[in-house]
């Protein structure tokens, strides 16, 4: 699909596999999700600005390359999307941190937010929306929205999976921004859950069902 990069490196594929399980122990759900987030994490970021800089190693000087520019803002769309940011500060661990709150309504699965809280020259950075699934993409929306009322311009999303009804819901309301994922899976259930999926991932994440 145009604007979606489907990350099928074989150990992301793996531990997808791995996570979609229902067995799986929420100790061991949480892992993967983090350990999959730092392996997305070096695709959404490959194409990164750089920039040389002088080092002196034991033995020369030289030239060298570095991240050009501010450092990237994290937004994980609570509560499973902290988990999943957490490989990716692991790998990027100067990076900033937007929280954003949005539960999906169960009757109109429309997003409700319960907090914002983000830093405050998001203009200037690049900002990577990070959620687990992206089903309906109404929370993504949302996330997107809030994100650009505070100045936002360069925008990425990253989930583990997407419907795509997501997708085109999303690019629908936001063309420029860029998703990358494991998988786009087969669609929605009457629910508006992902199927085949892997459930409630906030629940599988810390237990609360």
């Amino acid at each position: 699909m145009e604007g979606v990069i489907v990350v099928d490196h074989p150990l992301v594929q793996h531990k997808l596999t791995l996570i979609r399980d229902k067995t799986r122990s929420t100790k061991s759900f949480r892992e993967l999700l983090s350990e999959i987030g730092m392996l997305i994490c070096y695709e959404v970021t490959r194409d990164l600005p750089l920039t040389k800089v002088e080092v002196e190693t034991p033995l020369a000087t030289m030239m060298s390359p570095r991240i050009a520019g501010k450092k990237l803002v994290f937004a994980p769309i609570l509560r499973a999307g902290l988990t999943f940011a957490e490989g990716m500060l692991d790998l990027v661990p100067a990076a900033r941190v937007a929280h954003i709150g949005l539960y999906r309504e169960p009757q109109t699965f429309s997003a409700v937010e319960y907090y914002f809280k983000a830093p405050t020259d998001l203009g200037e950075r690049l900002v990577i929306v990070v959620s687990p699934v992206l089903a309906t993409g109404n929370t993504a929306i949302a996330a997107v929205d809030r994100l650009k009322e505070q100045g936002a311009k360069q925008i990425r999303c990253v989930c583990l999976i997407c419907a795509p009804q997501g997708i085109d819901n999303l690019h629908g309301v936001h063309p420029d921004v860029r998703v990358w994922t494991a998988a786009i899976d087969d669609g929605l259930d009457e629910h508006a859950f992902i199927v085949p999926g892997l459930g409630d991932a906030g629940d599988r994440a810390y237990g609360t069902k």
